[in-house]
């Protein structure tokens, strides 16, 4: 397996654990090994060391120098729109429709099965259809 997400100053990850669980920050620069410094401009996590345990790596590359200020990582931030690409990409809308089935009430799960079994009765219905005009052919 090749990989395609590589550790590097300004990689854009998401935090899947922690106090900031859920937000975006940009890698600013290698630690060692084990930790990065990190710095999210626009999600509201501070600069800090974080390590990369906690980190996922996404698709998105800011373009920082080594070490660069928090207002030259906020500026290529909003240059890039990585808020806005993220908010697009398949793996946030994931994470909120499980938020959404999270906060589901028992009368909303039970109305989503009454949804569903309709949904199935209506294809078993049509692929009934069909295939009794598959046979007469």
């Amino acid at each position: 397996m090749v990989f395609k997400r590589y550790v590097q100053i300004g990689r854009v990850a998401f935090i899947a654990f922690g106090p900031y669980e859920g937000k975006l920050v940009a890698i600013v620069d290698v630690i060692d090994q084990n930790r990065a410094l990190v710095d999210g401009p626009c999600t509201g996590v501070k600069r800090q060391s974080m390590p990369f345990k906690c980190m996922q790596l996404t698709d998105y590359v800011i373009k920082v120098p080594h070490s660069a200020g928090h207002k030259f990582v906020r500026k290529a931030w909003e240059k890039a729109e990585v808020n806005q690409k993220w908010e697009q990409s398949s793996w946030a809308k994931k994470i909120d429709a499980k938020k959404k089935r999270a906060q589901m009430s028992d009368f909303d799960r039970y109305k989503v099965m009454k949804a569903k079994k309709m949904r199935n009765r209506i294809i078993k219905h049509e692929v009934k259809k069909l295939q009794k005009e598959a046979a007469k052919k």
